[in-house]
């Protein structure tokens, strides 16, 4: 048996959303101590790496470890109709395999969706090692990224120990974007090594405004030509965790 409420739809609503940019279907690992999701998107450019403890739910119950297979897509649908002070309730029917979304406020809605066959790959956290750190605010990296997007389709993450560099180049126009360490935006910045790496801008673009949403502060952990591993804290003992691998290019 499995059955979890929540008292802030919206913040469910924001987790799902965060999940959704990279995943349509989604296998969640539910055990007594909290629900997690480890995935790939598709073309295997980027990985989430989600968790919520029993803690973070007005309610939880799981009486067996178990694995739910679920559209994604199809459940933020059904919580988009939530807003902000309803409280949303989630519980898996096992006789018929189908998952119960229960939305009440000023009235009660009753949604029941199928779900999936849960996927057998385990997705492992990858092993690495960064040379830079850094903690800024997820409204500022927003900005940033978004001046990039202006003239191309990627941007080159550059640190040193005083600062973190977006560069972006296109066929007619350049930017660079430069945050100074101690800076409103760039909270923190250890870097051991100057390094840079290159990433997608679509990619970069989607994860930050949807993990916004969830954290005002994101940790930036990157290596030169490495993947670029993005950290949203979240509330009572909950992870949201991405990574990005990075576009090779030729000098």
């Amino acid at each position: 048996m499995f059955k979890l409420k929540v008292a802030d739809a919206k913040l469910l609503r924001d987790m799902i959303a965060s999940i959704s940019i990279l995943v349509d279907e989604g296998t969640f690992k539910l055990d007594q101590e909290g629900l997690k999701l480890r995935a790939m998107d598709p073309s295997r450019v980027a990985m989430i790496d989600f968790e919520w403890s029993k803690t973070v739910f007005e309610e939880y119950e799981c009486t067996a470890p178990t694995k739910m297979c679920i559209n994604i897509t199809e459940l933020l649908k059904l919580l988009k109709r939530a807003t902000k002070d309803e409280i949303v309730e989630l519980s898996l029917d096992e006789k018929t395999a189908r998952l119960q979304v229960r939305i009440t406020g000023k009235y009660e809605r009753n949604f029941t969706m199928p779900t999936l066959e849960a996927s057998e790959e385990e997705v492992p956290t990858p092993k690495l090692t960064f040379n830079v750190k850094a903690k800024a605010t997820t409204d500022g990296l927003s900005r940033a990224i978004e001046d990039a997007q202006l003239v191309s389709d990627h941007v080159r993450l550059e640190a040193d120990p005083e600062k973190l560099v977006f560069t972006a180049a296109g066929d007619l126009m350049g930017a660079t974007i430069t945050i100074q360490k101690g800076s409103d935006t760039l909270l923190d910045l250890e870097v051991k090594e100057p390094s840079k790496a290159t990433f997608s801008l679509s990619y970069l673009t989607e994860i930050i405004k949807s993990a916004s949403a969830t954290s005002d502060i994101a940790t930036l952990e990157f290596s030169s030509d490495m993947p670029v591993k993005l950290d949203f804290p979240q509330p009572k003992e909950g992870r949201l965790v991405f990574y990005l691998a990075p576009r090779i290019e030729t000098e």
